[in-house]
């Protein structure tokens, strides 16, 4: 190596003991990303038999295909779920052993909420239908809907967040929200009949709470009013509970921990809540005045186009 390349290693490497907390020298990753999705595809695969596998689901071999399904997503995400509670490998044998019992049981526990999982999203499958009038088939939905495969992922991780399980729904919501633009995070709570129609740029807070049969469209907010303070917020009530029944339309935000809207609101564009909605009302943005000029004639001098181009 050249005394250039020698000198850019040497500043590379200076830089790992400046700022420690973004790099792991000698130590175990916390967990792996990349092993965290297989297992998220995998449980889609258990969460909508035949939609996403490479061959015909037959029902005369179901049994032994979840089973095996079953097995992989245990023992992977027993080992993920153990690993982010710390570096394992340099516990003593007695702390291993409660760290991997403490995963297993997570994961047990984990499996054993799939069929509900499959229930809530029976029903937001269902929603989309029904409140879509593009939508031609719920196979469709299932296949194309980026907001299906969204809250199917928050599903899955807000299960694992509710077990206190650290960073791994986290990593969850934000692989569905690079491949989709819907950023839900794992500690919303979300009821039944959920619909995000289009989807792209909406952003659900960690402490909101949505009611059953509730519409949203895209570049929808649900968040904090203001985050200066930081850390100091943390397990705070940062971000509005919506109510059943409620649409929500594009563009708007909603905002703060003490903002309420009631059931069978409807909330239109562009509109920006900061303060509690009643049950049943109808809020709108007044339509902004719009001024209509004649075209651009032919060889027009007019100094007004010349500044506008």
């Amino acid at each position: 190596m050249n005394n250039n390349t020698d000198k850019l290693i040497d500043d590379v490497l200076e830089s790992y003991g400046k700022y420690q907390i973004t790099a792991r020298i000698d130590e175990d990753n916390i967990v792996n990303r990349e092993i965290l999705i297989e297992i998220v595809e995998e449980i889609r695969k258990l969460l909508f038999p035949g939609f996403f596998d490479k061959n015909k689901v037959s029902s005369e071999f179901l049994r032994y295909l979840v089973g095996r399904r079953i097995e992989f997503i245990k023992y992977n995400l027993k080992e993920q779920v153990a690993k982010s509670f710390g570096n394992i490998d340099e516990c003593c044998d007695s702390q291993r052993s409660c760290i991997l019992k403490k995963a297993e049981k997570i994961v047990n526990d984990f499996i054993g909420k799939i069929p509900v999982i499959r229930e809530y999203l029976a029903t937001d499958i269902q929603a989309a239908y029904n409140g879509d009038p593009a939508a031609y088939s719920t196979d469709e939905i299932i296949f194309c809907y980026p907001g299906v495969f969204a809250i199917t992922v928050y599903r899955i991780a807000h299960e694992l967040f509710v077990m206190k399980v650290p960073m791994i729904p986290r990593i969850l919501s934000e692989y569905a929200h690079s491949l989709t633009g819907i950023d839900i995070h794992p500690g919303a709570t979300i009821g039944k009949y959920f619909f995000i129609d289009h989807g792209t740029g909406v952003v659900i807070g960690e402490t909101t709470i949505i009611g059953n049969n509730v519409k949203i469209y895209q570049g929808v907010t649900l968040g904090g009013l203001s985050t200066r303070k930081g850390q100091q917020l943390k397990g705070v009530k940062r971000h509005p509970t919506i109510g059943d029944n409620v649409t929500i339309y594009s563009n708007t935000s909603v905002l703060g921990g003490e903002t309420v809207i009631g059931d069978n609101a409807t909330i239109g564009g562009n509109s920006f809540i900061v303060r509690s909605v009643s049950a049943g009302m109808k809020v709108s943005m007044r339509s902004p005045e719009l001024e209509f000029s004649p075209s651009r004639p032919n060889n027009s001098k007019d100094e007004f186009w010349d500044w506008v181009i």
